[in-house]
């Protein structure tokens, strides 16, 4: 666990190392010297090591460089590409296709990309890359299958029943598709950047769709009672008083479900 506790990331951003070689560092965390030199230590050893991302928010991805000029360990950097998109764009030389795991400067990005069903040895098994915006453009989770494990980053959190979801537009729909996504792969523990792990997988991503499409509702609720579609005047009906911090927070949110009903619920 990194030293970053804050409002948002509850006591710290969570690391994790699966399997110990080949071995998948998942969201390595902020730049800190202090957390970087234990991640490094803990990789002494490691013939293959790869740094994987959920998402480039600083306080999950600024590391990554630092630990990777470090360690030798390749990072693997996030695609955008949605599940949509043809087969082939996901199926050429598996991430982790190399003789050593530690490729050469001229190799093609691509070859380090996150792509939407990629795979990654692990000595703890096959780790799979799932597409899962909403909270960021480009999140997405890791899936463990031969043990039941999902690390969600900021999809799902270790505690309560909401995360943020406000940075772009269509987010609001990109996170309850990406929800039931999870809920696909019948993982049964959840692993979040924050927050301890989920042992009741099935209940936590039923608890924060129930609490984000209550969100809608009371939105939804808001407009058909008079307030104008702005977002802060609707903060200020559905969530009540906040502290600077949080109301800011919170207006993007609520701009985000203003859009997704405009989207989805066009006025007649």
């Amino acid at each position: 666990m990194a030293p970053n506790p804050g409002s948002f990331t509850f006591d710290g951003t969570r690391t994790y190392l699966v399997g110990r070689d080949p071995v998948a560092v998942v969201d390595p965390g902020p730049a800190d010297p202090d957390h970087v030199s234990a991640l490094a230590a803990a990789l002494e050893g490691a013939e293959r090591a790869t740094i994987l991302t959920t998402h480039d928010h600083p306080d999950h991805a600024s590391g990554a460089e630092d630990l990777a000029r470090r360690t030798g360990a390749r990072r693997a950097r996030l695609d955008g590409a949605s599940p949509a998109r043809p087969a082939d764009a996901r199926s050429s030389e598996p991430a982790d296709a190399s003789d050593d795991g530690r490729p050469p400067a001229s190799e093609t990005r691509a070859r380090l990309q996150v792509r939407d069903g990629a795979a990654f040895d692990t000595s703890a098994g096959t780790l799979v890359a799932v597409f899962t915006p909403g909270h960021a453009r480009r999140h997405y989770c890791y899936h463990l299958p031969d043990h039941g494990v999902a690390f969600t980053g900021d999809l799902i959190l270790g505690e309560g029943d909401t995360t943020w979801i406000g940075e772009y537009p269509g987010g609001v729909a990109d996170y309850l598709t990406s929800l039931e996504r999870l809920e696909s792969l019948g993982a049964r523990v959840l692993c979040p950047g924050h927050g301890d792990p989920l042992l009741d997988a099935a209940g936590a991503v039923s608890r924060f769709r129930r609490h984000r499409l209550e969100r809608i509702a009371q939105v939804r609720q808001a407009l058909a009672d008079g307030v104008p579609p702005d977002a802060r005047k609707v903060v200020r009906r559905v969530y009540g008083p906040l502290p600077h911090g949080l109301f800011e927070m919170a207006a993007a949110g609520v701009e985000g479900m203003l859009e997704h009903l405009s989207t989805t619920e066009p006025s007649e």
